[in-house]
């Protein structure tokens, strides 16, 4: 049994009646108390917090600002980055105030508990150096700010009385690369089950034999008690039991089951289908504990002769790149909010994440499974070598293994992982020392996990080719260095290659810089980047060059652009300028608002829907009669473009260059004010789809669209309403800037609001904002109580306007 929204009222409620008699009982413990400071004395008992915040558990206390300068400012030369000598870096972790120590506490009371039950506290996450008091004692400690943990707490608990949770979390500075999210920013459970029981993370579900009309189950529990046996029931996706199985038969603390399953639904990005398996445990005929896992049926090899092959189909990832945090909510983890990124990502055509570069969030896992994504799961961003001076090279020798262990035994019944990252970029490429590191990481994920191969993102690649370290690797990983592929491919024994990280283009929704040409490391004034994205890093590329490694060589399997969505720190190539505070690489802005890239993204990617998008906008006052290129993405071979009716001419992608390849582009057309139009034309010169856009008027009115008009009562859910500033007739004003105010009233409310603009500092849970180039993005969540929610977003320029909500 499963209970969310706990108070300390619900737990005396649990425990006083009869759902003690439960086997299981696992409380999600959200609701705290928050001191942003230090106290020796706050881990005791009869410690007053009287005067502490409430928070809710998820959460993340640094998101709410402000904005400063002088956080983790960094005098640093970035290796990976190929700089040559240190600067100041402002904004390279966010900005945000989440260097220092944070206090939670938490009063449970379980009457009922007894020496016959077991007490499991843990943690999805805890950033970072988490301390865990129970009752005043302290139960251990945790430094890794990503990793999955917990504690048997059973031995703490005082019988009959009040018990006192607190959680000790402390930030260092230096000692990330981007920003990390302060606080308790994933779940909190405790779990009660009898000391006979499955062991935490005891259940492991593979499948190693799959046919067209047979699938083989294999169940593997660790079990604490004696004489026991285990029932496994299979549930198909309506819930109906499809298959069952009563064992016994144990070896040292495993009970193995093998189950066959007739007709298998095979689990994959088009068909994501998930099974369930009941697993309950008797001791002498008396139920003692039970669990639900669900599970996919599903085959993944690795060839060399064919790449990655999923249910026996040869499949290329067509990935991104994502960090953990969610933009205007900071890192406090919200699933309706990863899943609006999913939901984005599935349009594009995108079929796998790579989280980067963290152990991914149990939510994300979840949705994964169920909308069809594959997973490449990272462990750490450094190993022994520093990249910072407090970054995990303080904690690798004690901790790596047991991170990895946690990392694997928590998250391994995800039909969406299909391989595991052992490290990114890790400074320990060069030497032998670090090749040891590898091998001893890359065995310690084989023995926890058998059925996954292990890769690293490598940026040393002429390092790597020379050391040995990519030659022993499961997979080998290449971040950048698309001009090193074949060199790699032909040094490498394994016959593939993954693009581990790819492009890293920079671009800023809605800004377009001229003349228009390719660059490296290019700023300008404003500090924002072009959208014709031409505009890269000096380690890095435009997304062609990997397009044509991906199209044409069947042995890169695929690749993992970065990112999906900006991300808040690491502003590149703007990060010793303020006040860039947030990065420029992602398909989509910090907003999760589509840049152009997506575009020509999803013309290759998405082979289910047409794509045909123009670029750039037609509002350039001042620029009449200059030459201003337009870009067309699109999934057809040719169009025609039009200005004011009069024809640019046609044009038709080819092999002339990798440009002309993916893009179709008129590089000599002079703007006027009017209507551009693009139509494109069927491989038979028929004309099958026209896109327009127009010169806007002045700014008149503000169109409200909503990503879920209708979200769950839960206090947690979350709708994201789209605010576009348009002229008298509709039409978007590109340009647009104005100060937009918000109010929710009804049974729901103001979370935050996000421009995607890098070089602002206004508080995203401040009930105002600037837009950015005519849009932003306001966030709305439901309360516990059902009916509607009304937001009001209004301005001193322009017509307000209101879109209601329904929660249920």
């Amino acid at each position: 049994m499963r209970l969310k929204r706990n108070s300390l009222l619900l737990l005396l409620l649990i425990w006083g009646s009869n759902l003690f008699s439960q086997t299981r009982v696992v409380v999600e413990l959200d609701s705290w108390k928050f001191f942003n400071g230090d106290s020796e004395l706050a881990s005791r008992i009869n410690f007053d917090d009287t005067n502490w915040n409430p928070v809710i558990i998820p959460h993340d206390w640094a998101i709410y600002g402000p904005f400063d300068k002088g956080i983790d400012k960094q005098i640093v030369k970035i290796e990976q980055n190929n700089e040559t000598k240190a600067t100041e870096k402002t904004g390279r972790t966010g900005a945000l105030p989440f260097i220092g120590v944070g206090w939670y506490r938490k009063i449970i009371d379980l009457p009922a508990f007894t020496d016959e039950k077991q007490a499991i506290l843990t943690f999805d996450g805890a950033m970072s150096n988490a301390e865990v008091y129970v009752n005043g004692r302290k139960v251990g400690n945790r430094p890794y700010g990503y990793s999955y943990f917990y504690f048997d707490i059973s031995e703490y608990i005082l019988k009959g009385k009040k018990n006192v949770i607190a959680v000790r979390l402390e930030n260092q500075p230096f000692s990330s690369r981007w920003y990390p999210g302060a606080g308790l920013y994933r779940k909190v459970k405790l779990i009660i089950k009898d000391k006979t029981s499955f062991k935490h993370w005891g259940n492991t579900i593979t499948t190693p034999y799959i046919s067209e009309n047979l699938a083989k189950v294999t169940i593997r529990s660790q079990v604490q008690g004696e004489n026991l046996t285990i029932k496994a029931s299979i549930r198909d996706a309506q819930g109906i039991v499809i298959a069952e199985n009563v064992s016994a038969k144990r070896f040292a603390d495993e009970i193995e089951q093998n189950i066959a399953v007739k007709n298998p639904n095979l689990w994959g990005p088009e068909t994501p289908y998930l099974y369930s398996a009941e697993l309950k445990l008797y001791q002498n005929d008396v139920l003692k504990d039970t669990e639900v896992i669900r599970f996919g049926i599903r085959e993944i090899r690795y060839h060399a002769s064919k790449g990655f092959e999923l249910n026996g189909k040869v499949t290329k990832f067509k990935g991104v790149c994502l960090h953990h945090d969610l933009g205007p909510i900071g890192t406090a983890v919200n699933k309706a909010a990863l899943k609006r990124q999913l939901t984005i990502l599935k349009d594009l055509g995108c079929n796998a994440i790579r989280s980067s570069h963290n152990m991914p969030s149990i939510e994300q896992l979840e949705l994964c499974d169920e909308m069809g994504f594959l997973f490449l799961a990272e462990s750490f961003d450094e190993w022994k070598k520093p990249k910072v001076k407090n970054g995990y090279n303080l904690y690798f020798d004690e901790w790596a293994e047991r991170d990895v262990v946690n990392l694997v035994h928590a998250t391994r019944n995800h039909p969406c992982i299909v391989m595991w990252s052992a490290g990114n970029e890790v400074p320990d490429q060069r030497g032998s020392e670090g090749v040891k590191r590898l091998k001893w990481l890359q065995d310690i994920f084989h023995r926890e996990d058998p059925t996954r191969p292990v890769t690293v993102g490598m940026d040393e690649v002429q390092v790597v080719m020379e050391s040995g370290f990519g030659a022993i690797l499961d997979i080998p990983g290449l971040n950048y260095r698309t001009h090193l592929y074949k060199e790699a491919y032909d040094k490498f024994p394994q016959g593939l290659l993954l693009g581990s990280e790819t492009a890293s283009t920079v671009s800023s929704r809605g800004v377009y810089k001229f003349p228009v040409v390719s660059g490296s490391n290019k700023v300008y004034d404003d500090l924002q980047c072009s959208s014709y994205d031409l505009e890269y890093c000096p380690w890095s590329n435009i997304p062609e060059d990997d397009f044509v490694l991906q199209d044409d060589k069947p042995w890169v399997i695929g690749e993992f652009v970065w990112t999906g969505f900006d991300y808040l720190g690491e502003p590149t190539p703007y990060d010793n300028y303020w006040p860039s505070r947030s990065s420029y690489f992602g398909i989509c802005d910090l907003a999760g608002i589509p840049k152009d890239r997506y575009y020509l993204y999803r013309s290759r990617w998405n082979i289910t829907d047409n794509t045909l998008h123009i670029l750039p906008h037609w509002n350039w006052e001042g620029r009449e009669g200059e030459i201003t290129p337009v870009f067309v993405y699109t999934s057809y071979k040719s169009a025609e473009l039009f200005v004011n009716g009069k024809s640019q001419g046609i044009q038709n992608k080819s092999n002339q260059s990798k440009l002309n390849r993916y893009r179709l582009m008129w590089m000599d057309v002079k703007y006027e004010p009017g209507t551009l139009k693009v139509i494109a034309y069927s491989d038979k010169g028929k004309a099958i789809a026209e896109q327009t856009i127009v010169t806007a008027g002045k700014p008149h009115h503000i169109l409200l669209e909503a990503d879920r008009q209708v979200i769950s009562a839960n206090g947690v859910d979350l709708s994201y309403v789209t605010a576009t500033i348009v002229d008298k007739d509709g039409n978007p004003c590109p340009t647009a800037s104005n100060r937009l105010f918000f109010e929710v009233k009804g049974n729901g409310t103001y979370r935050a609001a996000c421009n995607g603009d890098a070089t602002s500092l206004e508080l995203f849970h401040q009930p105002t904002m600037k837009a950015f180039n005519g849009k932003l993005v306001i966030l709305v969540q439901s309360s516990t109580e059902k009916g509607d929610i009304e937001l009001m977003v209004s301005s001193d320029e322009l017509k307000k306007e209101k879109i209601t909500i329904s929660s249920l």
